[in-house]
């Protein structure tokens, strides 16, 4: 991949959000009713959620990004005659586990290579504990995992480390048991599953970090918008700020404050940036539109309660920090050790092979800037999020970037290359 241009111009509309896309076909499967979804991300992921859904007996019809969902409530969904496949998606797997745990059947879940390798017990351990049997390899490590469904019990847990995808099984969960759920987060995750919550007419409470839920709760249809994934519209902020003379608008991008943490970097390490909020009624998704530029980027330290906000655009991040000026710390990011990759060790090991000046540690990474990148091959080891900022790394290299496995990227942004394209014309 090698090229070469006067800068980034111009607009892109920034495809749905993975994790909302995911969330819209799940309620909409549980509720009753008809729910029509526009601007679904129809990438490999949230497609692996589809085919999981129609599976369990849900009419879903799709046409490029609007979908329609026939729920006929939670009650409606029907034993699988044939095993789950969710592919590479996270999302599908440890989420779709919370609603099958309250359901009187059995399920057989499996995934791609990657998702065999990513430890399953934080979510199996809470749903056991409401009364679902889970089995798997390793104890319920690994898929293949059986779940057996049932009467669940409410409990009160404490999350042993910030995770929205545990919280949102234990929340779907918690809509099918006796009482009220309650999850208590050591720091605030991205709150996507208690907004659908609302937009289906379902109610949850946050009271201090303590997630209330009850059970038996039903749902009603709706209609829904989905905001541009703002941990896809990451590559091109960070593509905006460092390849030389650009300029860019990047439309309709999800602004939820619990997964902005990106901005709020980019601004620390003093990007030329302007956002326009669009309006919204308090239960919707913030959206909005961002216009970037060319900048001169200091290192900044990232670690705490941010960490959260920014998980997936750790990788970007590290390529942003290499052409920032001084030295970029990123730490307690122990969380990218379970992602498609061990990502602190795959994001170190490519950029070395580029000419950066990174280490990793326990936690994170340090990056010392500002570094000048060369060419050279490179390998997205199936994860997108890898591959896509190897891609932007491109942009800026003084040589040609070979990238092995490039079609991962297609899981969460299959325009992507056709977007690059376009601000380069």
């Amino acid at each position: 991949m090698d090229f070469i241009h006067n800068g980034l111009s111009g607009e892109i509309h920034i495809p749905g959000d993975k994790s909302i896309s995911h969330r819209s076909i799940m309620f909409g499967s549980i509720a009753e009713g008809k729910t029509v979804v526009k601007n679904f991300l129809a990438g490999e992921d949230c497609l692996s959620t589809i085919a999981c859904f129609k599976k369990l007996g849900v009419k879903i019809e799709r046409e490029d990004q609007t979908v329609i969902i026939h729920g006929k409530g939670m009650d409606a969904l029907k034993e699988p005659e044939e095993v789950l496949d969710v592919g590479n998606s996270g999302t599908t797997i440890r989420l779709i586990m919370g609603i099958l745990s309250g359901r009187p059947f059995h399920s057989v879940l499996i995934g791609d290579s990657s998702i065999g390798k990513r430890p399953m017990t934080r979510v199996v351990g809470p749903l056991k504990e409401m009364g679902a049997k889970i089995e798997g390899r390793q104890s319920g490590e690994f898929t293949p995992l059986s779940v057996t469904g049932g009467e669940l019990e409410s409990i009160t847990y404490t999350l042993p480390v910030a995770s929205a995808q545990v919280k949102s099984a234990i929340i779907l969960a918690g809509l099918q048991a006796k009482g009220t759920t309650k999850i208590i987060e050591p720091e605030k995750t991205r709150d996507h599953t208690e907004r659908m919550i609302h937009a289906f007419g379902g109610k949850v409470t946050n009271d201090n970090g303590t997630i209330s839920v009850e059970g038996g709760q039903s749902f009603k249809a709706t209609n829904l918008i989905v905001p541009g994934d703002i941990s896809s519209a990451a590559f091109f902020l960070a593509a905006g700020a460092i390849v030389p003379n650009s300029k860019i608008a990047l439309k309709n991008v999800g602004l939820n404050p619990t997964r902005t943490g990106i901005i709020d970097v980019l601004q620390e390490m003093g990007a030329k940036m302007t956002i326009q909020p669009y309006e919204r009624n308090g239960q919707e998704e913030p959206a909005g539109d961002i216009m970037i530029e060319t900048s001169e980027l200091k290192g900044v330290t990232i670690g705490g309660e941010m960490i959260p906000r920014l998980i997936d655009e750790i990788p970007i991040i590290a390529l942003l920090s290499t052409q920032a000026t001084g030295k970029t710390i990123i730490k307690d990011a122990q969380e990218l050790k379970v992602k498609e990759t061990n990502r602190i060790d795959t994001v170190v090991n490519e950029l070395k092979k580029l000419g950066a000046n990174i280490e990793a540690t326990d936690d994170g990474m340090i990056i010392e800037g500002q570094t000048s990148l060369s060419g050279g091959s490179v390998q997205s080891y199936g994860d997108h999020r890898i591959g896509m900022m190897l891609s932007i790394a491109s942009l800026i290299s003084d040589g040609a970037i070979e990238l092995y496995q490039p079609d991962a990227i297609a899981v969460s942004y299959p325009s992507f290359f056709d977007h690059i394209d376009h601000l380069l014309k």
